[in-house]
């Protein structure tokens, strides 16, 4: 551990952060957590009075005690937004367009009207000013070496923007997804003219950001399009302190097959229902072992589709775990279930899921591209296998390959160089991007 008085400082500025749940928080909540290790002293910024989609105590663990976060209020437009589409004030907001009921289309075309014209790049936009008089205050009333920002939501990045303008403290923009690239982007029902704002600020970033980090190598080549400069991959990962080893005997006595996480409809796996009905109707010793286990939001389209496929009977569902259990839960199941969402960008999504899978160390059913940058993670660490969007006959051959394999007591797999993928790891990636960003910025001044 490096000595307090050589550390560098470096304020990181995320919308998310404990008591939030979900994956949102994960990323820089794990990576601050072993900075320290590193010899730096991260100082978060975060909001006081949040909207999140899920609340998680359980992260809270994740804080060190000595870490330093400074809070102040947001004023988000969500009181509007949800008495627009009928929910009630203590109803908590999905990410993407996951719905958990049908919903009158006309109210939900509007509010996917105003969230994409109205609040660019984002409902945190009312944040962005306020935060960089704050921080620009804060980093001339005391020293910092690097600024962080990670997004979406993407008003962080213009927070970053301006308080590095305004102090010339080199800053590392941070993206855990694309922004005019993320999946949903076409269904935001763009004007030209907000279409057109929302790639001018993603360029301003992108352009004017001392270091940018990105978690996909596909990631990478999308952005290089948008402006070409160099990129850092820095992947999601897992937190090796969260995974305990678990017991043969502690494993789901059904063929389990697990998604642990929302369930968005572009991840809805058609292929994996029709192969499963299938095998279902074919085979009734499958029938009864087989166990659908969902844990997280599910949007209402895909329980339809599972119904219509008449495997309810099949079906547990969870709503929401705390981070610990949803974890045991992927450790129990005989097999887990990677679903990459079926949009453009497919082959370059690495979902933080992906790594906590590999950390469970139980095989891995992948739908979506063969040739993604996921599939090459599978193939490298031997934990899974992918099948393609459309292939129900490949789909029904995995499928039955696990199961005869777990029929034979033989469902397990090696998990090969996983350690490359823990967040402390990771953290020593960032480490050094930090410390070349700031040694260019201060060979410049220099000059």
């Amino acid at each position: 551990m490096a000595e307090h008085h050589n550390r560098k400082k470096v304020l990181v500025i995320s919308y998310y952060w404990p008591p939030s749940g979900g994956s949102g928080v994960q990323r820089w909540l794990k990576l601050v957590k072993y900075l320290h290790e590193y010899g730096w002293e991260p100082v978060v910024y975060t909001p006081e009075n949040p909207e999140y989609p899920a609340i998680d105590e359980s992260f809270i663990k994740d804080i060190l005690p000595e870490q330093r976060v400074v809070k102040k209020p947001i004023w988000e437009p969500y009181g509007f937004y949800k008495k627009l589409v009928g929910l009630k004030k203590d109803d908590r907001i999905n990410v993407g367009f996951l719905k958990e009921k049908k919903k009158s289309r006309f109210t939900e075309s509007i509010s996917v009207w105003l969230r994409g014209n109205i609040f660019i790049p984002d409902a945190r936009r009312f944040w962005i000013r306020p935060s960089i008089k704050f921080l620009t205050n804060l980093c001339r009333s005391e020293h910092f070496d690097a600024i962080i920002t990670t997004g979406p939501p993407h008003s962080m990045h213009l927070i970053g923007l301006g308080v590095s303008k305004a102090t010339g403290i080199p800053w590392l923009a941070d993206f855990c997804d694309p922004w005019t690239g993320i999946d949903f982007y076409d269904q935001l029902k763009l004007t030209a003219l907000a279409d057109k704002r929302h790639h001018r600020l993603e360029k301003r970033v992108l352009e004017n950001a001392d270091a940018v980090s990105v978690v996909t190598p596909n990631m990478l080549e999308e952005f290089q399009q948008i402006h070409s400069r160099n990129y850092n991959v820095v992947l999601n990962g897992f937190d090796a302190a969260d995974i305990k080893d678990i017991k043969p005997s502690e494993l789901d006595e059904k063929f389990s097959i697990g998604h642990i996480g929302s369930l968005v409809p572009s991840r809805n796996p058609h292929v994996l229902w029709k192969a499963l009905s299938s095998i279902v109707a074919e085979t009734p010793e499958f029938a009864k072992d087989l166990e659908i286990k969902l844990v997280g939001k599910v949007d209402f389209s895909v329980l339809e589709d599972i119904e219509l496929s008449g495997l309810t009977g099949n079906l547990h569902k969870d709503d929401y775990l705390p981070h610990q259990d949803a974890i045991r839960e992927s450790q129990s199941s005989q097999v887990l279930l990677l679903l990459i969402n079926r949009t453009q960008n497919a082959r370059g999504i690495l979902t933080g899921k992906l790594f906590e899978y590999l950390a469970s160390r139980r095989p891995i059913l992948c739908i979506g591209p063969t040739d993604g940058d996921a599939a090459e993670i599978l193939q490298k660490s031997q934990a899974g296998k992918v099948c393609d969007y459309e292939d129900v006959e490949a789909c029904k051959q995995l499928v039955m390959d696990y199961y005869q394999k777990f029929k034979n007591g033989e469902l397990f797999i090696p998990a090969n160089s996983i350690e490359l993928y823990t967040w402390k790891h990771l953290a020593s990636d960032v480490s050094d991007i930090l410390k070349e960003m700031v040694s260019h910025k201060e060979k410049a001044v220099r000059r």
